[in-house]
């Protein structure tokens, strides 16, 4: 039978954290009563992070392990998610826990039924040394894009359809889903979701890729105005051209 739901969970030495995964994930497909699948991505763990997913397929037919060999990043990791998932609707977690699926799942699912293409989780009760950068990120974002959400690097949900009409995604573009979503006209939700320290393991994303961040959200909007005009574009390159070129020759 095709499931309702595909959840996607990225994992990079996560083993502590994949049987509660796994149980919370249950509850959430009981409670909601659809049929569900859950892949995890073990995106070159070396910590036995795959073994303990296959040790659990035994129990659940519908947990799916996808395998790499090295660690590829997380927009691979969801690229190939993507690619194996097969839902109607689509959802994003992370390995952690900082988000419980049990909470989480039916939230995002619920939203999606209100007619939103996608839905992005805003983290409630965050106390993880991020906040005030996240803050002026997000309120940048709101800017360039006019994406109405306060936390669009969070938990997310999908329509299938919004899914298949992705570009293809350069590296760390999965911090950019949403702006491209939004760009592409499909209808953006939010939904406030309680925020978990972590408890196992340790965080993936440090301070230093901050900066960063604030720099590919200005190119990313750059190279969406530009694939969508781009004669615009140039046609004011050449129009400046022009008039520089009178200046230079008069």
């Amino acid at each position: 039978m095709t499931p309702t739901i595909s959840v996607l969970i990225p994992a990079y030495n996560e083993v502590d954290t994949v049987e509660e995964l796994v149980a919370r994930t249950v509850r959430a497909f009981e409670a909601l009563g659809v049929e569900g699948e859950l892949i995890f991505v073990d995106d070159g763990s070396e910590d036995g992070t795959g073994e303990r997913v296959e040790s659990l397929q035994r129990t659940y037919p519908w947990l799916r392990l996808i395998r790499h060999r090295r660690n590829r990043g997380l927009t691979v990791a969801l690229q190939h998610g993507f690619q194996a998932a097969q839902g109607a609707f689509i959802i994003f977690l992370p390995a952690d826990l900082e988000s419980h699926p049990d909470e989480d799942i039916p939230k995002l699912y619920h939203k999606l039924l209100e007619g939103y293409d996608v839905v992005s989780g805003w983290r409630q009760g965050r106390a993880d040394g991020k906040v005030f950068a996240s803050t002026i990120y997000n309120a940048v974002s709101r800017w360039l894009f006019d994406v109405g959400v306060h936390d669009a690097n969070w938990i997310k949900g999908f329509r299938r359809e919004v899914i298949e009409d992705l570009p293809p995604l350069r590296s760390d573009w999965h911090r950019f889903l949403l702006h491209i979503a939004a760009d592409q006209g499909w209808r953006v939700g939010e939904v406030p979701t309680t925020w978990y320290p972590r408890r196992a393991g340790r965080s993936h994303y440090g301070f230093a890729r901050i900066p960063i961040s604030f720099l590919d959200v200005l190119v990313i909007r750059f190279l969406l105005t530009f694939s969508q005009a781009p004669m615009r574009f140039f046609g004011g390159l050449g129009l400046a051209s022009l008039l520089i070129s009178g200046v230079i020759f008069t």
